[in-house]
């Protein structure tokens, strides 16, 4: 059996109770289950994208998508529910001999095998064994040529062996799991998100069909696939798509602000980047200097540029268990240098491309230009906006900041939020409950104002504007982005609804890789508390308050919340807890950043009139209805 030895915090703080007895001895189970972070990042409760939920379903899908990689089973079948997942490939299936050491004992697997599995996805032989500790049932099946076993775990634990039988089913491996509400409390899985992984799994695996609860996705080009599917406008030339071995990109430029990047390692989506994505971005710039023969300023080439990159490395070394940044400096122990292999790439292949496509070239040439003129015409705007913000006492009297803020420690960042909140009360509210060490909050003077359709140099001659791009640091992008969660928090009324509506105008006309990157949520606040002298419900909607008025039966007290600024300290404590209700602000395919804001924010267009007045009495009917209540 593999041990861990831990040493506990509290015997660190006390020097002198250091002794035999602060050594603990834990199995694997149990110090997977103890320390879940160190394997799969985060808890969460699902409503982020990277919520350790979804990366159990990935530590599980990954095996699969090394079997194909390696040519064996061109499908697989994905159920997700709230109560269970479950994963079918066909595989060459696990060794039957094998198949309880495989799930269940540490560093054992086929993948220090370079020869089986060259260039894989996971190769510590840790994952799968991950998802059986954090599981409160673990099922795993293995068929291979005409034989079936099947175990059943509980927190890493056997609960039930069948011993192996003759079966007609065809090769594969089959893993049924529950995550641990223990562990995972109050968790749902997004169908969103989920399905945003498989479609990326089949972009980067051309031939694989993925089936997720009924509906196939299945890719033929790949990362050009990838781009179509997640623009929500169309380009201003046609997407280049480049394909060489072991690496292949696609690009194109649009009208819309910021830099968007998809990049991965071996199928995995690294969403932090890493030196694949850092030489892609470098080997752009270098490539189009190059072409165009002019100096032009990196942030003028990349903007507006939605790009994704797809590399394949052996033995990839990544910053975490979770893969999402690659740390790689090469390609292989035979190998180029990450660096040198992209850049080589992008110069031949790019280069070539645009003096090939020379009506493209122009297209881009322009945007570039286009870029360096809006770039150059707020210049001096921005140096006395930044020079406004610092002699702002930003940190006292907008931004009551966190202790926590973006370093090179990843794991930490992830924690910080930034509550957006409308008042003085509000903001004082939450100010007092927070978690001082990992939850900032920002104070609103007034409704922002609307910004559709005007241009960035906006966001430097508005106060409020600019002191908010501050206070998230995303003037350049989001690599620096202070706060992983920026959480709009106003009042449940129509003017918090207004508010709501502006602050999404904002990060979606200038910043929309911050909701395109799922760090944008709304709070959902209570609308009711329901008690009585044992017991207090906080109710979000109508029918949570009726359940309450029943559990607690005659006579309950009910206070409605008219605003935050009501809600004392104390009881915003459970509101911003582990307890807290988020909804992720998301952009779905087919989603029109430019004809969302045109229709919600736009000029009062009759068919927004229409809208209005067809759910204008709807809303009226319910606010009567709970005032009657």
């Amino acid at each position: 059996m593999v041990i861990f030895v831990e040493i506990s915090n509290d015997t660190m703080q006390e020097v002198a109770n250091y002794n035999e007895d602060s050594i603990q001895t834990l199995d694997w189970q149990e110090h997977i289950r103890r320390r879940p972070g160190m394997y799969i990042g985060k808890l969460g409760d699902g409503s982020q994208a990277d919520d350790g939920i979804y990366v159990l379903l990935k530590e599980v899908i990954d095996n699969s998508i090394d079997e194909f990689m390696m040519g064996n089973g061109r499908k697989i079948e994905v159920l997700v529910s709230d109560e269970q997942v479950s994963i079918r490939d066909f595989g060459r299936g696990i060794p039957l001999g094998k198949l309880i050491d495989v799930v269940s004992k540490m560093n054992t697997g086929a993948k220090y095998d370079s020869k089986v599995f060259k260039k894989s996805v996971g190769l510590n032989g840790v994952g799968v064994k991950a998802v059986n500790a954090l599981s409160s049932r673990f099922l795993v099946k293995a068929i291979r040529d005409g034989e079936v076993k099947e175990v059943e775990f509980n927190g890493g634990h056997i609960t039930r062996e069948e011993k192996v039988k003759p079966t007609d089913e065809p090769n594969g491996t089959h893993v049924i799991f529950t995550p641990d509400n223990n562990i995972f409390k109050n968790y749902h899985y997004i169908s969103d998100y989920v399905s945003a992984m498989m479609k990326n799994y089949t972009f980067l695996n051309a031939g694989l069909v993925i089936e997720f609860n009924g509906e196939k996705y299945l890719s033929k080009n790949g990362l050009l696939d990838l781009l179509n599917e997640n623009m929500d406008s169309d380009p201003i030339y046609p997407v280049i798509h480049l394909k060489g071995e072991d690496i292949e990109m696609a690009l194109t430029h649009g009208n819309q602000y910021g830099e968007d990047y998809y990049s991965f390692v071996n199928g995995q989506h690294t969403t932090q980047g890493g030196t694949h994505l850092v030489a892609f971005r470098e080997a752009l710039v270098k490539t189009i200097r190059d072409f165009y023969k002019k100096d032009f300023d990196a942030s003028d080439i990349r903007a507006s540029i939605i790009a994704a990159i797809s590399i394949k490395v052996e033995e990839p070394v990544f910053e975490s268990q979770t893969k999402t940044k690659l740390g790689s400096k090469d390609i292989g122990p035979e190998g180029p240098s990450v660096r040198n292999f992209i850049m080589n790439f992008v110069q031949k292949e790019l280069d070539n491309y645009l003096h090939k496509n020379q009506d493209v070239a122009e297209v881009l040439l322009r945007r570039i230009q286009e870029s360096e003129r809006e770039r150059k015409a707020i210049s001096g705007i921005q140096k006395l906006a930044k020079q406004r913000a610092k002699k702002v006492s930003l940190h006292n009297k907008k931004l009551r900041d966190c202790r926590i803020h973006f370093d090179s420690n990843h794991e930490r960042k992830k924690e910080s939020s930034l509550f957006i909140t409308e008042g003085d009360s509000a903001s004082g509210s939450i100010t007092k409950s927070r978690d001082v060490n990992t939850q900032a909050v920002f104070s609103l003077r007034g409704k922002p104002l609307n910004c559709f359709g005007l241009t960035k140099k906006i966001v430097y001659e508005n106060e409020e504007f600019n002191l908010l791009q501050a206070a998230l640091n995303i003037e350049e992008g989001l690599d620096d982005l202070r706060y992983n969660k920026v959480i709009i928090a106003t009042d449940a009324d129509v003017d918090g609804m207004h508010i709501r509506l502006l602050l999404l105008t904002f990060f979606l006309q200038f910043f929309p890789e911050l909701v395109r990157k799922g760090h944008v949520y709304i709070m959902q606040t209570p609308l009711f508390r329901v008690r009585n002298k044992k017991k207090t419900y906080y109710c979000y909607s109508e029918e949570e308050k009726q359940q309450a008025m029943t559990k607690l039966g005659a006579n309950p007290e009910i206070t409605r919340f008219k605003g935050l600024g009501e809600i004392s300290p104390d009881e915003f404590k459970v509101f911003i807890g582990e307890e807290m209700r988020l909804e992720p602000v998301s952009l779905h395919k087919g989603d029109s950043i430019k004809q969302l804001l045109e229709y919600y924010m736009g000029k009062n267009t009759p068919e927004r009139q229409d809208f209005i007045i067809d759910n204008l009495y709807v809303e009226k009917d319910v606010v009567e209805d709970s005032k009657t209540k």
